[in-house]
């Protein structure tokens, strides 16, 4: 090739790569793809409530609005729990005789019964994984923790001690088991692992009831009677920096206190203004908000997860 044509091509490459640069920069930083919108988030929580004649459940907005009525029988429902896809809810009922662990879809649909003794089953409790549940019962003489499938198959005996167990939170990692226990006197705070082995005591106070598992893992809130009336409470999940929430001379114990998913509110009930109801505050204690008001009882709030509207 010639010197000439030579000079001529690398003439037409130079403009044409100076015409792409030129394209390139004026485009920003090239072309944009469009950003998914994510899909809005609701939370709702579930109680029970004898608002209608007998405990049945219930299911409301995290403000408090839109409260639908999810079961309705003549005997009560009471204790629910979601589960942790939210598509269940687990709770407890009287419905045949005595008291049993059911499930239903969480729009209240296909009750299905999961347990089948004459003792008493309560407090239902999912694990983290969905694949199993948790109870407590007196079906061996004294109130211990059990455990079952999802499906109320293959229930094994968690807790062995002549004093009573309840059962009340996994950890958020599956591996322990939070409960409230009276098998060395007063009412303490104790976790053990999963399989109900290497139980330890957290609390060291007369009345420490309810503990629930924050989603982070790092803390645990519960109730307790050491300041003279029923407050709400948290600690790190080694029982060390116990920190007072709520400071009311009413009680603040109606059931578990309830971690929104987000690990930044806590519900619970309180009978601070007459009679039970719903509240919520902000994780340290502050921004207390009644979420119902009806002159009947609302009691044990439990927080669905985050979900898609």
């Amino acid at each position: 090739m010639s010197d000439a044509r030579l000079r001529m091509t690398r003439a037409i490459l130079l403009s044409v790569i100076a015409a792409v640069v030129l394209f390139v920069a004026s485009c920003g930083d090239g072309p944009q793809m469009a950003t998914p919108t994510p899909s809005p988030l609701t939370v709702r929580i579930a109680f029970h409530s004898d608002r209608d004649g007998n405990d049945e459940i219930y299911v409301m907005d995290a403000d408090g609005s839109n409260v639908t009525r999810l079961t309705n029988h003549p005997e009560g429902d009471y204790n629910p729990t979601w589960s942790p896809d939210g598509r269940r809810i687990a709770f407890a009922s009287s419905r045949d005789g005595n008291d049993e662990i059911y499930v239903m879809d969480a729009d209240g649909s296909n009750v299905t019964r999961l347990t089948n003794h004459p003792a008493m089953d309560r407090y239902p409790a999912w694990s983290p994984d969905g694949r199993r549940i948790a109870f407590r019962s007196n079906r061996d003489g004294n109130v211990e923790i059990y455990v079952m499938d999802a499906d109320g198959s293959n229930v094994t005996r968690l807790t062995n001690h002549p004093a009573n167990d309840w059962i009340y939170a996994w950890s958020p990692d599956g591996r322990q088991i939070a409960l409230h226990s009276n098998r060395y006197g007063p009412i303490q705070i104790y976790v053990m692992d999963a399989d109900g082995s290497n139980v330890t005591r957290l609390t060291n106070h007369p009345g420490e009831y309810h503990p629930a598992w924050s989603p982070d893992g790092r803390r645990i809130a519960f109730t307790s009677f050491r300041d003279g009336n029923s407050d709400i409470y948290v600690m790190d999940a080694d029982g060390s920096n116990v920190t007072r929430l709520t400071n009311h001379p009413e009680r603040d114990i109606n059931g578990t206190p309830a971690w929104s998913p987000d690990g930044r509110r806590i519900a619970f009930a309180s009978s601070r203004d007459g009679n039970a109801d719903i509240y919520v505050m902000d994780a340290d204690g502050s921004n207390v908000t009644r979420l119902t008001n009806h002159p009947a009882d609302d009691w044990s709030p439990a927080w669905s997860p985050a979900l898609p509207e």
